[in-house]
């Protein structure tokens, strides 16, 4: 898709108003958005079924366990929760960052239905919302690629989070649109969105960096092109820049003066054992089974950060829109560095949807019989194993 303006999109001499770009987009995006729902169907479908077979209810799974019921909390007592945990520990909800639980508020105030109810009505529709912005972040690849990274983004394994009452589908969607509006120019509504984004998750901070890196590229292209070209006025760019880390910084700012104590998030994260440690507690995990010493808890470091800068470089090479690799390379890192429970490791990557662009474009060559019985294929597994996920003793 050609780029745009702050205001419009030049096309071939012709403007065309965002709104109408966006039009065409969901246009283009409704039958890949419609295997979506689908598949989000079929996973819940499974997981009832499976749910029902052991005796265990696929509605609190999915909106009255682990963190969903942590932001219930959130919505309903507001910060003053905390809960002993058996080993000791004291448990503060302010881990959880606050958008999704006033979402979940609002939602429930309006509607009438119950805050987990109304946890999942706002996953449901930030689902969508994070869909049509992958697509449309994506397009500029290829229409054809990106209908398939939406579709391998729906049917990843551990995809049956983007239908719980948890906040990765909300910020997706918040990173994907912000994104997007790093890429086509748009920057007082990419600072917005990374603000919001960044009162969703602490990894919010990623798609702050995405755009304050946007920008300073910018800044240093040469000035032979017009102002249009580069985005707009100087103005909005460094207001986009000083708009963006508002809301992940009001958050960890209030934390630390309900606390006393300036970075007193961070104790709060190192309460629950999360932590950064570039990825060592991982790797010791992940080769605990087959001897788990310390040079083989090295290779294993050093192959997974080898991949990740691999994929990330030739990512940037093929597709160079540098804000959507720095988002990805932080949400990677942060994702597979931290030190906390492992078991959420596959869906702290959910956000990381970029790393599907290289393996889309090379899917795109294949044939339509191909790629919709792979889809289907894919759709199944996923659902099947959401569904013993959840039915499992560990939180996701």
């Amino acid at each position: 898709m050609p780029n745009s303006t702050s205001s419009l999109t030049v096309t071939d001499g012709i403007q065309v108003n965002p709104r109408e770009r966006l039009k065409k987009s969901f246009q283009e995006a409704f039958p890949v958005i419609l295997f979506f729902v689908l598949a989000k169907l079929l996973g819940v479908l499974v997981l009832i079924i499976w749910s029902r077979v052991n005796g265990k209810s696929a509605k609190v799974l999915l909106s009255q366990r682990w963190d969903s019921l942590w932001y219930t909390r959130v919505a309903e007592h507001g910060y003053d929760y905390v809960l002993q945990a058996p080993d000791g520990r004291v448990l503060s909800n302010m881990a959880f960052f606050p958008l999704f639980p006033w979402l979940e508020r609002g939602v429930a105030h309006v509607t009438s239905v119950s805050l987990s109810g109304a946890g999942l009505m706002v996953s449901a529709v930030s689902s969508l919302l994070a869909a049509w912005g992958i697509y449309a972040v994506t397009s500029k690849y290829g229409a054809r690629s990106a209908t398939i990274a939406v579709g391998l983004w729906a049917t990843l394994p551990v995809g049956i989070v983007q239908s719980m009452a948890y906040s990765e589908s909300l910020f997706v969607a918040l990173a994907a649109w912000g994104l997007y509006c790093c890429v086509s120019q748009h920057w007082l509504t990419a600072g917005l969105l990374a603000t919001f984004a960044g009162l969703t998750r602490p990894v919010g901070l990623a798609v702050v960096a995405a755009l304050m890196v946007a920008v300073v590229v910018t800044f240093t292209r040469s000035k032979e092109n017009s102002a249009v070209t580069h985005g707009g006025t100087a103005s909005r760019r460094i207001a986009a820049c000083l708009i963006a880390p508002v809301g992940a910084l009001s958050y960890i700012l209030w934390v630390g003066a309900k606390r006393g104590n300036l970075l007193a998030y961070l104790d709060v994260q190192r309460e629950w054992g999360n932590g950064f440690d570039g990825g060592w507690k991982f790797s010791r995990f992940i080769t605990a089974s087959i001897g788990g010493s310390a040079a083989i808890a090295a290779a294993a470091l050093f192959s997974i950060i080898a991949l990740t800068a691999w994929v990330h470089i030739s990512g940037i090479k093929r597709y160079p829109d540098i804000s959507i690799w720095v988002y990805s390379l932080i949400v990677t890192l942060l994702a597979v560095g931290a030190s906390g429970y492992f078991g959420s490791k596959p869906r702290l990557l959910i956000p990381a949807f970029p790393l599907l662009i290289p393996l889309a474009a090379a899917l795109a060559r294949k044939g339509d019989k191909i790629l919709w019985g792979a889809g289907i294929a894919l759709a199944i597994v996923s659902a099947i194993y959401g569904a013993f996920w959840l039915n499992g003793s560990g939180p996701p």
